[in-house]
């Protein structure tokens, strides 16, 4: 057997992985990243619009800080998320922006007089002032109070993945490309590596560890039609599913894009609504704001998705051979303005839809984007029922999301609590031993003699067939309006699916370079994150953020606050909830500011907003009242306060 060891194993090249291997090697420990595909062309890439960071610099930013990014974040996951987790994250965003920029990011900046902009659909003067000259700037995003997205054009993701892998490259972190983990080293207790396909060669080698940090980005391909990567599966969360011990969090929490073209369902931008783009129908109507008068197209994203459908089945979408879809109308915001900050949208218009997005409007509609759940981890990024597994970044329910991300704060999240997880996994690397060699044989043999079965196997079934029957059935039955009816049918389906899989049969029987054994090893795990979403979604019997039930239309707090904890246990998803504490939230369950306020109130919420509006009497100082309200632990290195143009420290 072929053993690797290294103090912390780093599964994903995306920029959660690098970042906290970054953070791993820094303290000087042994690191090793896996990953897929070379890093540079990771997921991470594909983010245009940017990073939400409350920088304050622009004249539409003054006045933002981290009370107001964390409030935003709390309104915007329907008080789904951990606020503790949220409010880490708030305060860190500023110091990633900036360390981003130290690195290599070159943020689109301020620069001082009048410049036009578009806002509500109408040309509008903006005057920066001369201080702020050269500082980094920020655009409008859905659900935000401040122009707080920092960015570079739409290039954003792409621009800090290179930073990054640059960083890591020359800090001599070794990435060891075209490799997957295909199951965790653990003994119940402690995870210790993982075991590990060579998807060249086919070898199964054993990378023993004392930390092991899964960063594999989110399971969007389980959907027929996603802006995910190809590579966007759900492995991550599959392997750590299966050990038993590991449960994914709020797996039914998926939010879907409102602005993917038709047909392929790639992205274009928040970035272009939050530069003044807007929405049409079949007749050139603008509709955002009959349904949402005061944000309109910046509502926030699970909001515009819901409304963009809702408008479509009333008949007003454009016919098409690939079903009804809406208008982006982003002309108005010029050729000129297009061809410097929408450059990729001005590409992908041009190469997979053949039309200038200058001079003609974008075929849009929503598509699955984005998965809030994942991992479930604690405070610190590890999972509480398996000590020595960490994850991060969208693989992750760390939980600061909750049941809808805004816009710009995955691309944050992922360097944000790479910085902030990182450092723990560091501490966890001096604590924790290194697993025996022993161990690893044992998860290797069964893991050989499962491969071994799966091309010993003459008949059975095809996995691309069983494949796309999944996709269907998630996105027929799983989508962003859903019934219990439809999401029964879904389960029954699902769990036909997970049983057939265990009787799959590969016609190519190599062992390297495989794709069709490739395709094999993953679906058993795709199929079992999927019946967790699907369950998840049909015992939710509420509508929160993006889990929209149309037979349960209300926000119910009295039943439902609290997180999905999905097992997979005896062969079957085990679902069981941790509750939210009302009474440790800095900013108690109210109303989003969206559609009708019809939320069923939690009892504890009045007692609580009691306390909070006592606590700010008290205490003057943002500061030391939001430690009053609800305190939390950052590494030391992150604690200093954040500077802003015009406020003292």
């Amino acid at each position: 057997m072929k053993t690797i060891y290294t103090d912390a194993l780093v599964i994903g090249g995306g920029l959660a992985g690098l970042r906290v291997a970054i953070a791993c090697k820094e303290r000087g420990l042994n690191t090793l990243v896996l990953s897929l595909i070379p890093a540079k062309r990771s997921h991470s890439a594909a983010a245009q619009g940017g990073m939400q960071a409350s920088l304050g610099n622009s004249v539409k930013g003054v006045g933002d800080n981290e009370d107001v990014h964390f409030q935003d974040t709390v309104k915007g996951s329907d008080w789904g998320c951990d606020q503790r987790v949220a409010r880490m994250f708030a305060h860190v965003a500023p110091k990633a922006v900036r360390q981003a920029s130290a690195w290599g990011v070159p943020w689109s900046r301020v620069q001082k007089g009048d410049r036009k902009a578009i806002v509500n659909a109408e040309e509008v003067t903006i005057t920066e002032p001369e201080e702020a000259h050269g500082l980094i700037t920020a655009r409008d995003f859905g659900g935000t109070k401040k122009w707080r997205t920092c960015y570079t054009a739409d290039g954003t993701g792409h621009s800090m993945l290179y930073a990054m892998d640059n960083k890591a490259i020359s800090l001599g972190i070794p990435v060891h490309e075209r490799k997957e983990a295909i199951a965790l080293i653990e003994d119940g207790d402690r995870c210790h590596g993982a075991i590990v396909r060579d998807l060249i060669t086919g070898e199964l080698v054993a990378y023993l560890a004392r930390t092991t940090t899964i960063a594999t980005g989110g399971y969007g391909r389980l959907w027929s039609v996603s802006t995910n990567a190809i590579i966007c599966e759900g492995t991550g969360q599959g392997i750590a599913l299966e050990t038993g011990k590991v449960a994914l969090g709020n797996p039914e929490a998926i939010q879907f894009h409102p602005t993917a073209i038709v047909p392929v369902g790639i992205l274009t931008t928040e970035g272009c609504r939050g530069d003044g783009g807007i929405l049409r129908d079949k007749d050139g109507y603008r509709f955002m704001p009959d349904y949402e008068p005061e944000k309109k197209e910046l509502a926030s994203r699970d909001v515009v998705s819901r409304r963009m459908t809702e408008h479509m089945r009333k008949g007003k979408g454009v016919d098409s051979p690939y079903g009804p879809h809406l208008w982006l109308d982003i002309t108005l915001l010029g050729r000129e303005h297009i061809e410097k900050n929408l450059r990729e949208v001005q590409e992908i218009c041009q190469y997979f839809l053949g039309i200038d997005p200058a001079e003609d409007w974008i075929p849009v509609r929503p598509t699955q984007h984005y998965s809030m759940g994942g991992i479930r981890t604690d405070e610190q990024g590890e999972a509480p029922n398996l000590k020595g597994l960490f994850s991060v970044g969208e693989a992750a329910c760390w939980d600061m999301h909750g049941f809808n991300r805004l816009g710009g704060n995955s691309l944050a999240e992922t360097v944000v609590a790479g910085m902030i997880v990182g450092e723990y996994v560091a501490d966890a690397c001096q604590r924790y031993d290194m697993g025996s060699q022993a161990l690893a044989q044992q998860c290797l043999n069964r893991e050989q003699a499962d491969l071994d079965r799966l091309l010993a196997r003459e008949e059975g079934e095809n996995p691309f067939t069983l494949r796309q029957e999944m996709e269907a059935i998630m996105m027929d039955k799983v989508g962003i309006f859903r019934t219990g009816e439809e999401l029964g049918k879904a389960v029954a389906e699902l769990k036909s699916l997970a049983e057939r899989c265990e009787n799959l049969v590969v016609n190519n029987k190599k062992r390297h370079a495989n794709p069709e054994l490739v395709a094999a090893i993953r679906l058993r795990k795709m199929i079992k994150v999927a019946l967790a979403v699907a369950m998840g979604a049909e015992a939710r019997t509420e509508s929160r953020g993006a889990h929209s039930r149309e037979d349960y239309p209300q926000r119910n707090d009295r039943d439902w606050l609290k997180r999905t904890l999905a097992f997979w246990r005896d062969h079957d998803i085990d679902l069981e909830y941790e509750d939210l504490d009302v009474n440790e939230m800095e900013l108690p369950p109210g109303y989003r500011g969206y559609g009708e306020d019809n939320a069923i109130a939690h009892p504890d919420t009045e007692a609580r907003l009691q306390e909070v509006e006592a606590i700010a009497k008290e205490f003057s100082d943002r500061h030391q009242r939001q430690q009053q309200t609800m305190a939390f632990e950052l590494p030391v290195k992150f604690k200093p306060k954040n500077q802003r143009r015009g406020e003292d420290l």
